[in-house]
């Protein structure tokens, strides 16, 4: 009985495989005890003379006692389809007469489609002869797809089916699937929602409803969404997923590429991008079968029921509070590149692109002609640095020293409470900077493992939130401390003088002296305590505050922000807090490193004063040499005179700085990436 039925299989498959691949003649399966007798009478021709839809209806007895109809093979569709030249035994390998009803072998296990393709794709591999049927290879990519899907996995309501199986999409007898790229696989395309509608019936109705089932159904659209476009074919997966989710989403995106790319902008497309599926995607707003435009009353994204699809997610519970009236004009496909339609996202793009221009433009060109003039005093021997304390007079030494002693001292620049202000506001900056570009920069390899590290965007999300709170708590307490300090001097505080942070006329002849001192028409200007470059340093925080804070605290609190302003704050917010957060740590980490790290004079970095919170006396008459001058005529000197921090405070503080350095240096090299990368 074993050594039979192994025979039969062994014919059969040789059947198959010389019948698909068209080597060798059609032979028949044999029955258990004549086999060759029966070979010989079921051929094609004898199968399809009651097969052929001809004869009236074919009933058989199901697995569950029932009648079913028999499926007819009409013999012209059969004849142009890819299996054509294979015999009807190949495949029904139990049936071993051609008198009905049929007699069966008993034990013979069903054909397999996709276990037939994957044979016949190894045997190929074997001959040699994969370039001569690449589609082959294309079946066996899709086999493995298949068996990985949804489709792959047990039905339900019966364990021992599958969901769907090879024969229930793919009429065997007809199938012939154009290749790609040709006219008859268009319009074979549109034939894609008629065979899903089979299972889905309730998805086809409301797809051939829609807008996509319109074009394809009424104009023969050949570009419009069938089911396949959005669920691909072979590796479909449940559409609860957040893997179906991304893939449905970016599938939107081949058609609609123009919407999709302004959606990537967005924080729910930043989101998206990264690999997460929590916010807001195409199908959210649009639905998915039944789209429909937004001037049909039915849409979702009509305006009369806009608000209601945002009020979705947005509805009140858990973190996202209720969507107000304000959502109803947010433009969530907004661009810079349309003034008729988005008039306040193309000026607000214009004149941050100009701030970036402006200030990148003359404080790079500012920072290489320093450069330059450091690196080529250094290179012709000019000196800066050694302090000549003969020209203090004798009664106005500090200190009964020796006056060799005093190029031994430090002098007293930032006190405990601004070192540690500034210690966090870094640490507070870069940590914005990190989370922040991570999501602007969403498609880099970088930001999606750095949101991984993250656990994803949501703790990025919090912790960018207590990073921004802690800088405008720094900021907001430097500002109470500044107006307590005015205001115990305010007899003696002058809002020009030289102790003031407030720009004066000196600033300007000092910036103008330094270009001439570049360029070498001129000495370096002596710089008071504050130069114009770190009063400018100063009063950028106080913009960003004002451009990022504010931007910020509107898109973090959008529910407040949108019961009284229209959405289109939102859109404006999105380009200024993206762009001036650019703006900021492209500045500091160029610009501001420069000047305080890799200028010539400063090498080899870090400058420590800001953690020290010294300078050695050398140190501070180069660099400000107009206070040192001040101090020395009115005899004050002394008082911000302190002993050099210990050499270990020194090392500690140098180490931290190297530390800050080395983070600021690679979240800008992140940045270009993402720049460059085709980013923002």
């Amino acid at each position: 009985m074993r050594t039979s039925q192994f025979a039969a299989w062994v014919v059969a498959a040789t059947v198959y495989v010389a019948g698909f691949l068209g080597s060798g003649p059609s032979l028949a399966a044999p029955t258990k005890e004549a086999a060759p007798a029966a070979a010989a009478k079921l051929d094609n021709a004898g199968c399809q003379s009651c097969h052929d839809g001809k004869k009236g209806k074919l009933e058989m007895l199901a697995s569950n006692g029932e009648k079913r109809a028999v499926q007819a093979v009409v013999p012209d569709k059969y004849a142009t389809s890819v299996h054509a030249k294979m015999d009807c035994v190949a495949c029904h390998l139990e049936i071993t007469d051609n008198v009905a009803p049929h007699q069966k072998a008993a034990g013979v296990k069903k054909a397999e489609c996709a276990q037939c393709h994957l044979d016949l794709w190894e045997a190929t591999k074997k001959q040699g002869k994969t370039a001569e049927k690449p589609r082959l290879g294309i079946v066996a990519e899709n086999v493995a797809a298949y068996k990985q899907s949804f489709h792959a996995k047990p039905d339900k309501d019966d364990p021992t089916k599958l969901m769907a199986i090879c024969s229930d999409c793919h009429n065997v007898h007809t199938f012939d699937v154009p290749p790609r790229g040709t006219a008859e696989r268009k319009e074979w395309h549109l034939t894609v929602p008629d065979i899903c509608g089979r299972c889905h019936e309730d998805h086809l109705e409301e797809w051939s409803e829609s807008i996509h089932g319109k074009e394809a159904v009424d104009k023969k659209n050949l570009k419009t969404a069938v089911c396949s476009d959005c669920h691909t074919t072979h590796d479909i997966i449940g559409s609860s997923t957040d893997k179906a989710k991304l893939s449905i989403t970016a599938s939107c995106g081949d058609c609609h590429q123009d919407a999709f790319k302004s959606y990537k902008n967005s924080y729910h497309g930043q989101v998206n991008t990264l690999g997460y599926a929590y916010t807001a995607k195409c199908f959210d707003c649009h639905g998915s079968h039944a789209i429909q435009p937004s001037k049909d009353p039915k849409s979702r994204m009509n305006e009369k029921n806009r608000l209601k699809a945002c009020q979705k997610c947005h509805s009140g519970k858990k973190d996202l509070p209720l969507a107000t009236a304000g959502f109803l004009t947010f433009s969530p496909h907004g661009t810079s590149d349309n003034f008729d339609k988005y008039p306040e996202i193309w000026l607000t793009t214009k004149l941050m692109v100009a701030l970036l221009i402006g200030v990148f433009v003359f404080f790079w060109a500012h920072s290489i002609l320093w450069w330059y003039r450091e690196y080529m005093d250094r290179k012709q021997g000019v000196h800066h640095w050694h302090i000549r304390t003969g020209a203090i007079p004798e009664e106005k030494l500090p200190f009964d020293e020796r006056r060799d002693e005093l190029g031994k001292k430090h002098v007293r620049r930032f006190g405990p409470m601004w070192r540690l202000a500034h210690l966090l506001f870094a640490i507070s900056v870069m940590t914005l900077v990190l989370t922040g570009m991570a999501a602007f920069y969403a498609e880099t390899g970088w930001a999606k493992a750095v949101m991984a590290a993250f656990n994803g965007p949501r703790t990025a999300g919090l912790v960018h939130r207590v990073a921004a709170f802690t800088m405008l708590g720094i900021f907001f307490i430097h500002l109470i401390a500044v107006s307590i300090n005015i205001g115990r001097k305010w007899k003696d505080f002058k809002i020009f003088g030289p102790d003031s942070f407030v720009p004066n006329w000196k600033d300007m002849y000092d910036m103008i002296g330094m270009f001439k001192w570049f360029v070498g028409k001129g000495p370096r200007p002596a710089i008071e305590r504050w130069s114009y470059w770190e009063k400018f340093d100063y009063w950028a925080v106080f913009w960003g505050m004002a451009i990022i804070g504010g931007s910020g605290m509107m898109l973090a609190f959008p529910h407040i922000v949108a019961s009284v302003l229209p959405g289109w704050v939102f859109n404006v917010a999105m380009v200024v807090h993206g762009e001036e957060a650019f703006l900021a740590a492209v500045f500091l980490f160029t610009v501001h490193f420069f000047n305080n790290h890799f200028r010539p004079d400063k090498l080899p970095p870090p400058d420590v004063v800001m953690f020290t919170g010294t300078q050695s006396l050398d140190e501070f008459k180069h660099e400000h040499a107009a206070q040192y001058q001040r101090l020395v005529d009115s005899g004050e000197l002394e008082k911000y005179l302190v002993d050099a921090p210990s050499k270990p405070f020194t090392i500690g503080s140098k180490i931290l700085g190297l530390v800050l350095i080395f983070f600021g240096l690679s979240l800008l090299v992140m940045i270009a990436i993402g720049f460059f990368g085709g980013g923002h």
